[in-house]
């Protein structure tokens, strides 16, 4: 096989062209897919410290096996017409065990607040098991992103024709920004997520299911980050992603620095009916997803599943009434736990043994929810409602005001 060189004019003309291809393929419908998101800033370019020691990418992906994929709809500007737009919302999945391995995984899930919604869990608490991707997206878009799930995972023999799917499925509310009642995510959106899913970096801030969120009045959306466990710990992984939509202003604390009270709402916003202002509150929600290769039991999990809350509470939330703060966990190992007719053996971590699994899933769920503002750029969308991001230079300079 010949391999034809070419010059920079003409790599640059190749360049120019396949651009062009992006913009009208993603102007035909507005949507994007991860494989096409470009790479954001992270809370650690920006020099914020952490605890803890973050896996290769610094995501759940970290986590072997681990599978993300997202869709994004951005599309069209100006004032609200239901089932027009404009619209800014999304759909993202995680496979626990890929696309390809079929293997239920052991799981737990917490509720600290549950004015929101994560279908499927009734089982997860029954069984101990999760069977599938999860799914997160808008608060109108559930029952779409559930059965579509449902209809991928019978066309990839993750349930058999004779079975039963109860997919786990967890919404956070847009509606400030997005035509919610417009339900924009459609079933090709779904599928696109559950086809490009793959390990490696994970695209945050305005992304998937994260597209049209605010975390405590700046824009949110999706984040994730990891943490490895050192040799004498067991060298196991942690990952996190959370799709955050929570908070007020004033609450917001960035590795121990008052961010929020140091950047306060600018009056317009602090008087209108953003989420997270002072006159509407926290009426947002946050949905948090723990990964481990750590061989764990469903309560085990269920205990890391709580301990998410304690990352949040780092960044300040106090999971207010109407806050939607719903977790799940699972582990990746023993893929044979469910075979048929068993019995089956399996590993545990001692309960002795799992305190560095706590510390970790803290550590990265709080590093998640500021990838997640940091990884996010202003937005405006319906009625011209206005989102800012987290200015970087003025983080900076709070970090350093602070000693951080």
């Amino acid at each position: 096989m010949s391999v034809l060189a070419a010059g920079p004019g003409l790599h640059f003309r190749m360049f120019k062209f396949c651009l062009g291809v992006l913009v009208l393929l993603m102007s035909a419908n507005g949507a994007m897919s991860q494989n096409d998101s470009l790479k954001s800033t992270r809370a650690r370019d920006l020099g914020v410290p952490f605890d803890g020691t973050p896996g290769k990418f610094n995501a759940i992906t970290d986590v072997p096996g681990v599978e993300v994929g997202s869709t994004t709809i951005i599309r069209g500007e100006g004032p609200l017409k239901v089932g027009e737009g404009p619209v800014r919302t999304g759909v993202t999945v995680v496979l626990p065990r890929g696309s390809k391995d079929t293997h239920p995984t052991y799981a737990g899930w917490f509720s600290l607040n549950g004015n929101g919604e994560m279908t499927g869990t009734a089982w997860v608490e029954e069984s101990g098991l999760l069977e599938g991707p999860i799914g997160i997206t808008n608060t109108h878009s559930v029952g779409l992103v559930r059965d579509t799930i449902i209809q991928w995972a019978l066309r990839n023999q993750f349930v058999k024709e004779d079975e039963w799917s109860l997919p786990v499925v967890a919404e956070t509310w847009d509606g400030y920004l997005n035509d919610l009642n417009g339900f924009h995510v459609k079933p090709e959106h779904v599928f696109s997520a559950l086809d490009s899913a793959k390990s490696g970096p994970v695209p945050e801030g305005n992304t998937g299911g994260g597209t049209g969120m605010i975390c405590y009045g700046f824009k949110g959306g999706t984040g994730t980050s990891s943490r490895v466990l050192s040799a004498r710990d067991g060298g196991y992984t942690v990952g996190v992603l959370v799709q955050c939509n929570c908070g007020r202003r004033p609450q917001l604390t960035i590795a121990g620095v008052p961010v929020g009270k140091e950047l306060p709402l600018p009056p317009q916003h602090a008087l209108s009916n953003m989420p997270g202002s002072d006159a509407r509150g926290d009426v947002g929600s946050i949905i948090i997803v723990v990964g481990t290769d750590a061989p764990l039991l469903p309560h085990q999990l269920k205990r890391i599943a709580r301990r998410a809350s304690m990352g949040l509470a780092r960044t300040g939330s106090v999971s207010g009434n109407s806050s939607g703060d719903i977790f799940i966990a699972f582990s990746t190992a023993n893929p044979n736990a469910d075979d048929a007719p068993g019995p089956n053996k399996v590993e545990t971590v001692s309960n002795e043994k799992i305190t560095p699994l706590f510390d970790a899933t803290v550590e990265a769920t709080e590093e998640a929810i500021v990838n997640a503002m940091v990884g996010a750029s202003t937005m405006t969308g319906i009625d011209g409602h206005t989102v800012p991001a987290l200015p970087h230079e003025e983080l900076q300079r709070l970090m350093k005001k602070y000693n951080r």
